[in-house]
């Protein structure tokens, strides 16, 4: 029998995060170019949710607004042979600009019409799978 207890699976949250003004809220990585979408690896002993809120808290001041909504689990297939992500949509606010950190470089809420040149394509897609509200592409 296989042992799946260190099968070395990676499990990630990230959140399409909306503000009042109907914004998005999206992350610059110092290890990484572009815009992507707030998130992270859940980390041993959090769940997905206690994971969403501490990387909503730490990438952005965010805070849920509204219960998450989940929308795909999808396989990183880009990143990792091993990486799945839950996507959420969620109703967030800010308390308190946020400065830049070891992993975060800037973070910033941007109209839907006028997302940043050099957003992630990957984020470009989710977005677009929220706008006709069809989750489903792949990674």
């Amino acid at each position: 029998m296989r042992n799946t207890l260190f099968s070395g699976k990676i499990l990630a949250v990230r959140a399409i995060c909306l503000n009042e003004d109907n914004r998005i809220f999206l992350v610059k990585h110092t290890y990484t170019p572009g815009w992507h979408l707030p998130g992270g690896g859940v980390t041993n002993g959090m769940s997905v949710l206690e994971t969403l809120e501490k990387e909503l808290r730490e990438e952005g001041n965010l805070r849920l607004a509204s219960p998450p909504h989940l929308r795909q689990i999808f396989f990183n297939r880009d990143a990792s042979a091993r990486e799945h992500i839950v996507l959420y949509t969620v109703a967030v606010t800010q308390s308190g600009e946020t400065g830049p950190s070891l992993e975060i470089a800037e973070g910033r809420f941007f109209p839907l019409h006028a997302l940043p040149d050099d957003t992630d394509a990957a984020t470009l897609r989710r977005i677009q799978e929220m706008r006709v509200g069809s989750f489903g592409t792949v990674w």
